[in-house]
């Protein structure tokens, strides 16, 4: 074990910090490590000093424990950040986003010294907290505390899965580790409980997490808020636990590590005692040191404190530079290597090779939905759509080998089970169906940490109005534009007897504000196969499937429009006549019900067209001659069916137009009572349409 550290003894660490440096060694006889820790402490310091913006406190306590890991342990090559069997290195204390960018500067990956410079500005790969996909050598985005601890668990779970795929005896392609830093506020946040009850669960080996214990929050010392005895915890829910130890020290993280290392069937927590703003002799310890700048008289005497020699912000001593730098040659004959083994595993495993491109590469296999417009061309039954996308499920997952996941304790429920796929946990890493227990939301953020680290297209599934509690990942799916499929299923008041509690109502249009999110609502089992088609083709964004719980009629194709028409978010599925006079939109199971109120019309002599919008998304995507088409500007009539709050239906009626929808919360009654008692039927439809029209008759 580590040498084990109390508060006392951290305390009075932080009181004489480094007598060495006190008592007047020069520059020449520093050691190179003490060098190359205080030049992250200070590139941080100092970016947030330039921004008069940030948290430069943790940077200055996590700076050892990130420079023991970078510098000694993190298999990674700068010149190719997306190199596959590259260890997975994340922040999920993303409010010390200046020591990452120190480490990525410092390593050599691409973001120059004038980024940091230009740290929170406008425009620059130096944002106040981490974003994949923006800056070279970020592995997820993160700063919602919580959100990086699960997706961790995510990548190890990929890793773990995709080792046992494609590994064979001599050809180890995937094997690496993923390593987390968290933070106190990490460890508070339940999603972070929800994961490591899951990662212990699933005996995740090659997961290290560095558990910066500073005992610090925004509001004060944590014994305010957080008490418990972390280390017992995590061994209840199956961890390894190294330490404590004293962070400080990089020779006692370094035996941490190894011992971490050395534990293959569990994953592992090292809980690091450090100090917030280490080195800063009026603000070290504090909770002022968390989140502001420490002020340019500060600045100059943690210079001084620790006997910084440099004036000039921003400086980088030669040899430190030289030092970190030898990480590019370090990942360049790691790499090498690894492509040597990669072409030698081609030879000897061709198909397995070529399957293990295809998945990292996230392309789909050639003829993957052949089959999917006939899976339901002899459906003459009323089936739900949660039961039509299971059969879809199975039908994609039998040819496309990287779908992989599960639901939140719900897959008989959602229809979310693939057959002959196998379980994925100890006693088989290879199996597809993933448990994640009653964790939306780590489940979401789990499915994350899957899509980043490459190989896998990930589901999950849950009912509709628990997306409230996965709202996070979902958001932050859509920022990083990664390819997550999110099954949401008991979609409305359709629902029934489970009540108010289990009917979503405002949940669709929480889904339809997220940026980047694609939400589809099919109408029948055709337009959940085109919606399914939809969610894998789309690589660069997540997507939502909203799916009902009750049986809904066929929709006979043969006199309606095809359900390609998903595709393009919108399309006209009935009309009477070519000159209607009132537009009927629908979504859902509520299309049914317009579909019946417009033939109940034409009954009446008033020409009606049906439309329906399955995604707002796609269909705003396109051109606007083809909205139009579908939309005529000059009908002025139309009518919006949806068992949800109305909100937002007002940009496809118009100022003229009525939104027919759920306004108030659900009942416990069988679904047809709900519909018939909150107006939601097809004769009450048409009765709202003639009004429209001016009360024709």
């Amino acid at each position: 074990m580590g040498t084990a550290y109390n508060s006392r003894h951290m305390a009075t660490l932080c009181s004489a910090q480094i007598p060495s440096l006190r008592s007047g060694t020069s520059y020449v006889r520093k050691t190179i490590d003490e060098l190359c820790i205080n030049t992250i402490r200070f590139l941080a310091i100092d970016a947030v000093q330039r921004a008069n913006s940030g948290h430069p406190g943790a940077p200055m306590g996590m700076a050892p424990m990130a420079y023991v890991l970078w510098n000694r342990f993190l298999k990674h090559n700068p010149a190719d950040p997306k190199w596959p069997n590259r260890d997975r290195f994340i922040l999920s204390a993303g409010h010390a986003s200046a020591m990452l960018y120190a480490l990525l500067y410092l390593a050599g990956y691409e973001l120059s010294l004038e980024e940091i410079k230009h740290f929170r500005q406008w425009e620059s790969k130096t944002p106040g907290h981490p974003e994949y996909g923006l800056t070279p050598g970020v592995e997820a985005t993160t700063g919602p505390l919580g959100q990086g601890f699960a997706n961790g668990v995510g990548m190890a779970i990929a890793e773990k899965m995709m080792a046992q795929h494609y590994n064979r005896p001599g050809y180890e392609i995937i094997d690496h580790y993923t390593y987390v830093i968290v933070s106190d506020g990490d460890l508070m946040e339940g999603v972070a409980s929800e994961a490591a009850s899951l990662a212990g669960t699933l005996r995740l080996g090659k997961l290290i997490y560095l558990y910066d214990d500073n005992d610090i929050s925004i509001e004060g010392h944590t014994d305010i808020t957080f008490r418990e005895d972390v280390g017992k915890r995590f061994e209840a829910y199956g961890w390894h636990v190294v330490g404590p130890i004293d962070g400080t020290d990089p020779d006692a993280i370094d035996d941490a590590i190894r011992q971490a290392q050395a534990e293959r069937d569990r994953p592992s927590l090292i809980i690091c005692k450090t100090i917030i703003g280490y080195g800063s002799p009026s603000k070290a310890n504090t909770a002022s040191a968390h989140g502001e700048p420490l002020g340019e008289a500060e600045v100059l005497l943690t210079r001084e404190n620790l006997a910084w020699p440099f004036k000039e912000p921003f400086t980088v001593p030669p040899d430190v530079l030289a030092h970190f730098r030898q990480a590019r040659e370090r990942g360049k004959r790691w790499q090498q290597d690894w492509e040597s083994k990669l072409e030698a595993y081609r030879r000897e495993y061709p198909e397995a090779a070529r399957r293990l491109g295809e998945d990292l590469a996230g392309n789909l296999p050639d003829g993957w939905d052949q089959d999917l417009d006939d899976l339901f061309s002899s459906q003459e039954k009323p089936i739900s759509t949660r039961a039509a996308s299971g059969l879809v499920i199975n039908a994609i997952g039998s040819k496309v080998h990287s779908l992989t996941g599960g639901s939140a304790d719900l897959a008989p429920s959602t229809k979310t089970i693939m057959r002959d796929r196998g379980q994925y946990g100890p006693e088989n890493y290879a199996g597809h169906n993933i448990h994640f227990g009653v964790r939306e939301h780590a489940m979401g953020a789990i499915a994350n940490g899957m899509a980043l680290h490459g190989g896998m297209i990930p589901y999950t599934a849950t009912f509709l109005v628990f997306y409230d509690y996965m709202r996070p990942p979902v958001r932050l799916a859509a920022m990083m534009r990664v390819r997550v499929i999110y099954v949401f299923t008991h979609d409305s008041i359709g629902v029934g007897e489970d009540g108010p509690t289990h009917q979503p109502i405002e949940q669709l249009v929480g889904l339809r504000s997220v940026p980047d999110l694609v939400t589809l609502r099919p109408a029948d089992a055709a337009e959940t196969a085109e919606a399914w088609k939809m969610a894998l083709r789309r690589r660069h964004g997540p997507t939502a499937l909203v799916l009902s719980r009750q049986d809904l009629p066929f929709l006979d194709r043969s006199r309606l429009a095809s359900a390609s028409g998903v595709q393009r978010g919108g399309y006209v599925l009935w009309e009477a006549s070519a000159s209607p006079e009132v537009i009927l939109i629908g979504t859902g199971s509520e299309v049914h019900v317009a579909l019946e109120a417009g033939q109940i019309l034409q009954e009446k002599g008033v020409p009606a067209r049906v439309v329906s919008l399955p995604s707002w998304e796609l269909f705003d995507a396109q051109p606007q001659e083809y909205r139009n088409q579908i939309l005529p500007p000059e009908i002025k009539a139309r009518i919006s069916i949806e068992a949800g709050t109305p909100l937002g239906w007002e940009r496809y009626i118009g100022l003229d137009g009525l939104a027919m929808g759920v306004s108030r919360f659900g009942s416990s009654a069988p679904a047809g009572t709900i519909y018939e008692r909150l107006g939601l039927t097809a004769k009450a439809v048409a009765e709202k349409a003639l009004a429209l029209l001016g009360g024709r008759d």
